[in-house]
């Protein structure tokens, strides 16, 4: 990673945590063990890449600041919610998440059910205000509910669920991952172009072939971390999948073809850009941090 793309990443993710403390009920107001727990598991922690896709694509477009933080912050409780949930013992039961306690192990298992509900809330509330006018916003909001429903990010995780123990097919595999991970970083894109303008069918298939090789990307790198990295790195109980007997990338694939395809899906994802030239620089700088991280 460039120095520079370093510094404008720290920024961004700095303003970030700024704009979710902003719109972030406060714990003065009741229900303050709730607002509280919204708060714990959303502020001070995470890459933050989804803020970081929606302010990339978002200056590819000339978006304007308060859009571009609206739309970062809905994405980002979004997430929060779904790492919640996902902690919680009915599905994956774990018990770190972000190097501190699981929501449920820092409070209980009721109010992690309700942090998720209200982070959802919070997301399309906070999505809804600013200055864009009404038909940018509604179009915006549909992207986003969509990509977070039952044919996206929590679909994926009901096909994750009833995966467990199965052989899936790569192509199956692929396209559980497309929703469950890959539908919430395409938003994130998509989110942050629309907040500068109304997308050409040319430019939003571009910008769909990115996400997709970025999303797919993203979680094949996931799956070689928990096989490879250990929990302090991860922030995460590393070897859950494996433990959990879940197909993954590296046990279809193995280890060294999950490498290989990390790699063409970064490539992919760069060839995708071509058309927007130099602008779309921090792009293309994301999607080596998603396939080069560590942890």
């Amino acid at each position: 990673m460039s120095t520079e793309f370093s510094a404008w990443r720290k920024l961004v993710q700095a303003d970030m945590e700024a704009v979710l403390d902003r719109h972030l009920p406060m714990v003065s107001e009741q229900p303050a063990k709730l607002h509280e727990a919204m708060r714990y598991t959303t502020l001070d922690g995470g890459k933050r890449v989804r803020p970081l896709l929606v302010f990339a694509a978002g200056e590819l477009f000339d978006a304007p600041r308060d859009a571009l933080e609206r739309a970062a912050a809905a994405v980002e409780m979004i997430h929060a919610y779904s790492l919640v949930h996902d902690d919680m013992p009915c599905m994956d039961d774990d018990d770190l998440r972000r190097g501190k306690p699981t929501v449920h192990k820092r409070y209980d298992e009721a109010t992690a059910l309700l942090v998720g509900d209200a982070l959802q809330s919070q997301a399309f509330e906070t999505l809804s205000g600013g200055a864009l006018d009404a038909a940018r916003k509604i179009e915006m909001l549909a992207l986003l509910a969509s990509a977070s429903g039952s044919r996206g990010m929590c679909g994926g995780q009901a096909i994750d669920l009833d995966s467990v123990g199965i052989a899936l097919a790569l192509p199956e595999l692929e396209h559980m991952h497309q929703w469950k991970t890959g539908a919430l970083l395409r938003a994130s894109v998509l989110l942050g172009a629309m907040a500068g303008k109304a997308l050409q069918a040319a430019e939003q298939a571009a910008l769909d072939a990115y996400a997709k090789a970025v999303g797919l990307a993203f979680q094949v790198v996931d799956d070689i971390l928990d096989a490879t990295a250990d929990s302090a790195t991860l922030g995460k109980t590393a070897g859950k999948d494996a433990a959990n007997n879940k197909p993954t990338y590296v046990s279809i694939l193995g280890l060294e073809a999950s490498l290989a395809l990390a790699e063409k899906l970064r490539q992919d994802a760069h060839q995708a850009l071509l058309s927007f030239g130099d602008a779309a620089l921090r792009l293309r700088e994301l999607a080596d941090l998603v396939v080069q991280r560590k942890a």
